[in-house]
């Protein structure tokens, strides 16, 4: 059995809050970012998958993992807190949600389908961030953004998006940093499409690099832009992203204090824009939201109803036809900080509406 204080500060009173509420006897959790966030644990062997090898459990007295008799060792060795019990079953007799439907005490629910089991989100769960998540943080965002920037340095014209996104996933790789988003817009396509997946086509004249990246299951996201003959309009649309992003930060903090919602966020995203003279933008292009055990926990709309927690991660992301800002910040009460921080020019933005300045990247030329 292991002791609570094994578990990442903060996890067991929530679930003891949970159990109560929905008066369960056990919840479990088997999707990745569950997962991670109850043990520390990776239970991903097929990355195509939505749910992992293990599901780990928690009865207010003790958390266990069940899996397959083929991972056991290895999640013992090397994936779960020292003392965590690791029940098995033979990988060609069961399924996981079978076993669990069996074994687990009840009534129980799960972040993943079991029959009979009722179904929980665990992104409640998850916010706001603990201060060992934030420790966590800091160390993968800061690794993401010199990767992220690295990458942009040594691209040149010629290069193609698939080449650039190539290297940029195989330095996130080497630091153990898997990256399931990778986007790079060329000078043709980045004004056309917001989710530029990798191609063929060569840079050109500039190029908007974009990733989410995650290890421990925290996930961090930022953008860089990087010139070399660059079209006329982009600095000013590059100025107007900055300014979004900016006053979304400034917002988020203000709502966070006053116990708003990401709808409320979302409302002076909007205002924005019409105030740097691009009205009809958000239309174009989710805004992004709260980060933390997913690339957004969160996504704010214009009808969004969920809390804004500090301290929490944000990561917004506005784009203006071909220019983008976006880095992955810690929102307290006290203030700002960048997790994704690296070595980049930068220029200072205000935020509209609020008495509050940033300095957000600029584009490298």
């Amino acid at each position: 059995m292991t002791r609570l204080d094994e578990i990442p500060d903060g996890r067991l009173e929530r679930l003891d809050d949970l159990l109560a509420a929905e008066s369960l006897s056990t919840v479990w959790f088997a999707r990745p970012n569950g997962f991670a966030w109850l043990t520390g644990g990776n239970n991903v062997v097929d990355r195509a998958g939505d749910i992992g090898v293990a599901a780990a459990g928690y009865d207010g007295d003790r958390v266990r993992v069940l899996t397959n008799d083929i991972e056991a060792q290895r999640l013992r060795d090397e994936e779960l807190p020292e003392g965590v019990p690791v029940e098995t079953f033979e990988w060609h007799a069961s399924s996981l949600a079978a076993e669990l439907r069996d074994r687990s005490p009840k009534p129980a629910a799960a972040d993943f389908d079991v029959p009979g089991f009722a179904a929980i989100d665990s992104s409640a769960l998850r916010q706001p961030l603990t201060d060992a998540d934030v420790e966590r943080y800091r160390e993968l965002g800061g690794e993401v953004a010199a990767a992220l920037e690295a990458t942009c340095r040594s691209a040149t014209p010629g290069d193609t998006e698939r080449e650039v996104g190539a290297r940029l996933r195989a330095r996130l790789a080497e630091a153990g940093i898997d990256s399931p988003v990778t986007l790079v817009g060329s000078e043709r396509r980045a004004p056309l499409y917001r989710h530029p997946t990798l191609t063929d086509e060569s840079l050109g004249g500039y190029a908007v690099v974009i990733v989410t990246a995650e290890r421990d299951g925290l996930f961090a996201s930022c953008t860089r832009t990087v010139a070399f003959d660059p079209p006329e309009w982009l600095s000013d649309r590059h100025a107007a992203a900055t300014r979004v992003e900016a006053s979304a930060l400034a917002a988020t903090r203000d709502i966070g204090q006053r116990g708003g919602t990401a709808g409320d966020v979302f409302a002076h995203v909007q205002e924005t824009f019409d105030a740097v003279g691009w009205p009809e933008e958000w239309r174009e292009h989710h805004q992004g939201g709260a980060a933390g055990y997913a690339g957004r926990e969160w996504i704010a709309t214009p009808e969004s109803t969920e809390p804004v927690h500090l301290p929490m991660a944000y990561a917004w992301s506005p784009t203006v036809q071909g220019a983008k800002s976006e880095d992955t910040y810690l929102v307290t009460a006290d203030g700002y900080e960048v997790l994704t921080a690296g070595d980049w020019p930068t220029r200072t933005v205000s935020a509209v509406g609020y008495d509050e300045t940033f300095e957000r990247p600029d584009i490298l030329g």
